[in-house]
């Protein structure tokens, strides 16, 4: 899922998507503890960043959340 040319994310935050995208379980949902570790883990983030991270990619409408879950949409 990276950039399509007109994507508003930038490279750091198409960066985590795509860690995400690696990572997201077999249900294709997972919490917000695990989306900070992968970003912690994969993208060596820091929480606070990893969190405005999933803050922006949700307000750009690459995730979304349902009943405390967070799931990828097919942006």
């Amino acid at each position: 899922m990276g950039s399509n040319g007109d994507s508003p994310l930038t490279p750091l935050a198409e960066e985590a998507l795509d860690a995400l995208v690696m990572a997201v379980p077999s249900e294709g949902e997972f919490t917000h503890e695990e989306a900070y570790a992968v970003l912690v883990a994969e993208e060596d983030l820091e929480r606070p960043t990893a969190k405005d991270i999933i803050e922006r990619l949700s307000m750009h409408g690459h995730l979304y959340e349902v009943e405390g879950k967070l799931r990828l949409t097919d942006y």
